[in-house]
């Protein structure tokens, strides 16, 4: 789907998170074929531009542009730092590009990394879990320690 000439993901398709700006992001979980790629068990539709994966470990190789970000299941980033900007990275190429999030099962990290965006694209702190639960997964951001880190980021 293209708008203005921006390659952009299907509103309607499955993980696809409206920001307020109307920024699209995917999110999905990596235990589950592509839902709409060209790739091993997807149906031929677009795949990302921009992958950001957030494992505990080293994910293996994708055929876009990719970033890992070190992060335990049930867990917070290794490094904040870094996550942060790899946050800042993903929100930045959502306005043009086609951006997915995904962690193993798309739900506590991916629900996280989400509301991290939707703060980023201005939704207050400690709104950003509701928005993402009601626009993304109602399960989304797991952990008493995720929902902290989505209230104080910045």
């Amino acid at each position: 789907m293209t708008n203005k000439g921006v390659a952009t993901w299907d509103p309607a398709a499955a993980g696809v998170l409206r920001l307020p700006s109307g920024r699209l992001v995917r999110g999905r979980g990596l235990r589950r074929p592509l839902p709409e790629g060209k790739g091993k068990g997807g149906g031929g539709g677009p795949v990302p531009a921009f992958g950001l994966y957030l494992l505990g470990r080293q994910p293996p190789p994708v055929e876009w542009e990719s970033r890992w970000v070190r992060w335990p299941d049930f867990r917070l980033p290794a490094d904040r730092a870094d996550a942060a900007e790899a946050l800042r990275e993903a929100w930045e190429r959502a306005a043009s590009e086609r951006v997915e999030v995904a962690c193993g099962g798309g739900v506590g990290r991916t629900g996280t990394a989400l509301a991290c965006l939707a703060v980023l694209d201005g939704v207050p702190g400690e709104e950003a879990v509701a928005y993402v639960r009601e626009h993304y997964a109602r399960r989304a951001v797991e952990t008493p320690w995720q929902r902290r880190f989505v209230a104080r980021f910045s």
